[in-house]
């Protein structure tokens, strides 16, 4: 079998996984696959992938398509941060946001000033979403980019569907000074345990708090980190109006190869011992190996 396994260097076809407690019997990945024209492959079978942990054939027990859906959910702060004569701006980002995803998607929309609350609740219903949109309206309270974020991943936690969550949270650095760090580390840990695409923007606003924003900063350079996700720290209210359309643009094409993957299920080669190492996945041509993971998320 003629197989094509992507360099390491590429960053893309090799994945190394650190297991905690005892080492794994098999390896588990997920893999975006496209065809000769580059559109994700319909169909992949166990004889045409070869899967190595450094170097050593590893058996394939089964391959898996993984037609998960992506739920989006927006957090927009709508409060002094941000400022009354800028709404339309945030307004008009979120339009062109979801204008570049596919109009299938899944949304919730929540304003986070002066406390998380939905204007639209998880819809595929974009006159409903619009609706919602045309509700968002400025605050004088701080928004809640710590509460929000706690919430959001609270709702992922307790659905129990398959599922491919994303994040897009506007922030900005008024708000949070009394952040805890139960309420961080519970967000974290509800991160780990789902595959979660977390994506931040944070506009830094003449209004400080005492805290300066360092809350907002940090924790969003610690999320979009950890998830592979995206963090940007603007200065301008008008950036919003064009980031977001980019943000969008991307994710869109994240949710084409995520809601297109398969899983695949290896035993480990006969002298792999301990933490899972570094593992390369070939397919036969014309396919090609576009994003291995070991949970989904595509970096």
């Amino acid at each position: 079998m003629k197989c094509k396994v992507l360099a390491a260097a590429v960053g893309l076809a090799a994945v190394s996984g650190v297991v905690d407690a005892q080492a794994p019997k098999q390896i588990q990945i997920y893999a975006s696959v496209v065809d000769g024209t580059g559109a994700p492959a319909k169909a992949l079978e166990a004889a045409d992938v070869s899967l190595k942990e450094n170097g050593a054939d590893a058996k394939i027990i089964k391959v898996e398509p993984v037609n998960w859906p992506v739920k989006l959910q927006l957090l927009l702060d709508n409060g002094v941060g941000l400022g009354s004569q800028n709404v339309q701006l945030l307004k008009n980002g979120v339009a062109g946001l979801l204008e570049a995803l596919p109009a299938d998607l899944e949304v919730t929309l929540v304003s986070t000033a002066p406390q998380p609350r939905f204007l639209a609740r998880a819809t595929t219903d974009r006159a409903a979403v619009q609706k919602g949109l045309d509700l968002l309206a400025a605050d004088s309270g701080a928004g809640r980019f710590v509460e929000s974020l706690q919430e959001a991943t609270q709702r992922i936690e307790r659905d129990k569907t398959d599922q491919f969550p994303l994040i897009v949270s506007v922030a900005t650095t008024v708000g949070d000074r009394d952040t805890r760090d139960s309420d961080v580390n519970r967000i974290m840990k509800r991160l780990e345990a789902r595959p979660i695409t977390v994506h931040v923007v944070v506009l830094t606003s003449g209004a400080q708090t005492s805290g300066g924003g360092t809350s907002q900063t940090n924790i969003g350079l610690a999320v979009t980190k950890f998830t592979g996700g995206r963090f940007d720290n603007i200065n301008s209210a008008s950036r919003i109006a064009t980031l977001l359309p980019e943000i969008g643009k991307a994710a869109a094409q994240t949710v084409e190869r995520q809601s297109h993957m398969f899983r695949i299920t290896a035993d480990r080669p006969a002298a792999a011992s301990g933490d899972v190492g570094r593992v390369t996945m070939g397919v036969k041509s014309p396919l090609n190996v576009v994003a291995l993971s070991f949970d989904g998320r595509l970096r």
